[in-house]
């Protein structure tokens, strides 16, 4: 079975960490990674830059209009994510469990099931 495992991001939780609480969080996805790796869960890992660096792309009137920014204004937004492939969604919550975000206090991961995949996704 294929999971994605969800990481949002709230700046202002993020922002009340202190620096060592923060490399805490950034050096555990490393020993997370190695354990999903070694596991051949792994399928795929992707962070996202801000959403101060995105765009939104909408069709009026037959042409695209582009605007800067996040699609929504909201406290959280898509920070990345894992794409695994595990035995069932016990063990993907197991997995989700160890993400050291799901430790921090406001923050958690979002545990969805693949229904659908096309693509050359490698590990």
């Amino acid at each position: 079975m294929k999971f994605l495992l969800i990481m949002h991001m709230n700046p202002a939780v993020w922002n009340a960490l202190t620096e060592e609480e923060r490399t805490e969080v950034m050096e555990g996805h490393g020993a997370f990674i190695d354990t999903i790796k070694n596991s051949g869960e792994m399928v795929m890992t992707q962070a996202l830059a801000d959403p101060s660096q995105s765009a939104v792309v909408r069709v009026r009137g037959g042409q695209p209009v582009v605007t800067d920014g996040p699609y929504l204004e909201a406290k959280e937004y898509l920070g990345g994510f894992y794409f695994i492939e595990c035995a069932n969604k016990e063990r993907a919550l197991e997995l989700a469990a160890m993400i050291p975000d799901a430790k921090v206090e406001g923050l958690g991961i979002e545990v969805r099931e693949v229904v659908f995949s096309d693509g050359a996704a490698t590990s």
